[in-house]
């Protein structure tokens, strides 16, 4: 028992634990930003968090690989964590008083939150199968230019006051990740489609 709570709670795992944590925070910054005087400061917390826990998206794999430390809960957790940051972030920008997500953006957003669950339902049926779908690198730069535009979005008119075009660089990115999802996510069921028909 002893053994399997050293797991637990190694660095990598506390790494993702705290993304997970991060996911509250930010949401409690759009809770407070139409409350607060300096809506400014609510947005540079909640890109401050976001960064921070996108950081140790990284990290976690990372050490948890060159330390040795690699976990079932870990291997579970990891998706989750970054399936729940990107998804709850894309909803408060949706819902935001400054409507940072709006109009035809809002399928820009709802292309990623749909490939996010079909992949993952495609991914546990296909694991129950003892079959793995390796992650491509153009998958990993989708990730990487979705992160980006996140970013660009959570800082949104308060990132205008310093660099023109935050937003709208945010908007524009989001739609390129929102096409190359599409992309992988058909690499994804081409790759998968075989066992299912199979089966």
């Amino acid at each position: 028992m002893a053994k399997r709570t050293s797991h637990a709670f190694n660095v990598p795992n506390l790494l993702t634990y705290g993304r997970i944590l991060a996911v509250p925070a930010i949401g409690l910054c759009f809770f407070f930003e139409g409350r607060l005087q300096s809506s400014d400061f609510a947005r540079w917390s909640a890109l401050a968090l976001f960064i921070a826990a996108s950081v140790t998206d990284y990290f976690d794999g990372y050490l948890a690989r060159t330390w040795q430390q690699t976990s079932n809960i870990g291997r579970m957790l990891d998706p989750i964590a970054d399936k729940l940051l990107v998804s709850t972030c894309l909803l408060l920008l949706a819902a935001d008083t400054d409507r940072t997500i709006a109009g035809w953006t809002l399928w820009a957003a709802i292309i990623i939150l749909c490939r996010e669950i079909l992949v993952s339902g495609l991914r546990e049926y296909l694991a129950a199968l003892k079959v793995s779908v390796p992650v491509t690198q153009l998958a990993k730069w989708k990730t990487t230019i979705q992160m980006v535009a996140i970013a660009f979005l959570l800082a949104g008119p308060a990132g205008d006051k310093i660099l023109p075009y935050t937003t709208q660089a945010g908007i524009a990115l989001l739609w390129i990740s929102a096409i190359v999802t599409l992309y992988t996510g058909y690499d994804y069921f081409r790759a998968g489609l075989k066992h299912i028909v199979e089966e």
